[in-house]
């Protein structure tokens, strides 16, 4: 019984420790998700470029790198983060949203 546990247990322990890992990460990849979606709309409001970083970046987790372009009609926000439990490993979440500016809803048609 004695070898069995001492067997076992370091593997549940390792099995829990990655689980906490997964659901960090996956919370760090929703945050991406809200702070790109934020991003863009910002961005389609023809806000400045550094009040929209601003605005991501308050939505994104703690050290994300926020980018936003312009392409054509329809601005383009990226964010990228690394998760925060295990940072030593190379590993990030990105997450990107794309809106039409508003300037352009609605013309054309």
């Amino acid at each position: 019984m004695t070898a069995e546990s001492a067997v076992v247990l370091p593997v549940l322990v390792l099995f829990a420790m990655a689980l906490v890992w997964g659901l960090l990460v996956v919370a760090a990849q929703i945050q991406c998700v809200d702070a790109a979606r934020t991003g863009a709309r910002a961005a389609a409001r023809q806000d400045p470029a550094d009040a929209v970083v601003e605005v991501a970046r308050g939505a994104a987790p703690s050290g994300a790198k926020v980018t936003v372009s312009r392409e054509g009609d329809r601005v383009r926000v990226v964010v990228v983060a690394k998760p925060p439990a295990l940072s030593g490993l190379p590993f990030e979440v990105r997450e990107e949203a794309v809106a039409a500016a508003e300037e352009t809803v609605g013309a054309g048609g």
